[in-house]
């Protein structure tokens, strides 16, 4: 059995929503059938006042054996490096993390505000908001770059805005059956088999992405990559191939993909225009190309594609 406490710091609660709605496996399921003890949840725990600061604090003296210890949500630090604009049992909450992070076997991040501080962080950033072990694209967070938990791994972040419900469920599922050593990470710690195809993989206005056809909300059969700032061929998720509620995505929904994957979410920090729209250079040539792809050879291709008939007869069938 393996105990697993979930927190809660500067966060809209969009994870614990995306998790109570995992398929595979169920909440339901990996109580029952993978061994998985919540020891409490802010949502669904039944602890309340002195019980839970009871609870924190035996976890801290070992007398109850901690897991698995989750996160979602920022860590807010304000003001002046404190972290009292967060309280939580008494203390800060960026303490609690701090030690908690200390004594259990492994340390999971969900969602982008708990990975890299996302929407909270950008700046001003009044409340002083990071990630776990990274701040943007940064390493370093409340953690500290060297952090690795008991267990012998960094802060496993499974990021998202929300993260997929199954991302999450099967994670803690390779844990609590000690499968966890098979599971690779990346460089910004995102388990591979979740984050290594891009968000275009599977996308099914892939046709329309390779013959340069423009798409808009609402518009069937062109891609949104050209206009309405979709970032799917700079997207690290399976959200194509491990479907939302098992049915569809934003991309197949006709919505773009808004990046929430990468560690630069949100992404130009929320300036104005760039949100919902491609930004471009003298007005043409989007600012940002698929990753992996050099902007010139990019351009010259995009250009050729653009003209070829068969980009006519695509348009001419999609309408």
């Amino acid at each position: 059995m393996a105990n697993v406490l979930w927190l809660q710091g500067g966060a809209c609660s969009g994870n614990t929503m995306s998790f109570l709605n995992a398929e595979e496996p169920t909440v339901v399921e990996l109580v029952t059938d993978f061994g998985i003890n919540i020891l409490w949840h802010p949502s669904i725990g039944l602890e309340i006042g002195e019980q839970v600061n009871d609870l924190l604090k035996d976890i801290l003296d070992g007398k109850i054996q901690l897991d698995i210890f989750v996160f979602e949500g920022s860590i807010i630090q304000g003001p002046d490096g404190t972290g009292t604009m967060n309280y939580f049992a008494e203390r800060p909450m960026m303490e609690w993390v701090k030690e908690l992070s200390a004594v259990t076997q492994f340390t999971v991040a969900i969602g982008d505000c708990a990975t890299w501080g996302g929407i909270p962080a950008v700046p001003p950033n009044p409340s002083e908001s990071t990630g776990m072990q990274f701040l943007k694209k940064n390493k370093g967070g409340i953690l500290g770059a060297d952090y690795v938990s008991k267990g012998g791994l960094p802060v496993i972040n499974i990021p998202g805005c929300p993260a997929h419900p199954d991302w999450v469920t099967q994670i803690l599922v390779a844990i609590s059956t000690g499968r966890i050593g098979d599971v690779l990470v990346d460089e910004y710690h995102r388990p591979k088999t979740f984050f290594t195809d891009f968000v275009q993989t599977g996308c099914t206005n892939v046709n329309n992405f390779a013959q340069k056809v423009d798409g808009g909300f609402g518009k069937r059969g062109g891609c949104l990559f050209y206009e309405v700032g979709c970032r799917g061929p700079m997207t690290h998720a399976s959200c194509n191939r491990i479907l939302w509620n098992r049915t569809s995505s934003k991309t197949r929904a006709n919505h773009p993909c808004l990046g929430c994957t990468e560690p630069g979410f949100p992404h130009n920090d929320l300036k104005k225009g760039s949100v919902l729209k491609t930004m471009k250079t003298m007005g043409i040539f989007p600012k940002e190309v698929p990753t992996g792809q050099s902007k010139g050879l990019y351009y010259m291709r995009a250009g050729w594609e653009k003209v070829l008939p068969t980009n006519k007869a695509l348009t001419e069938t999609s309408k």
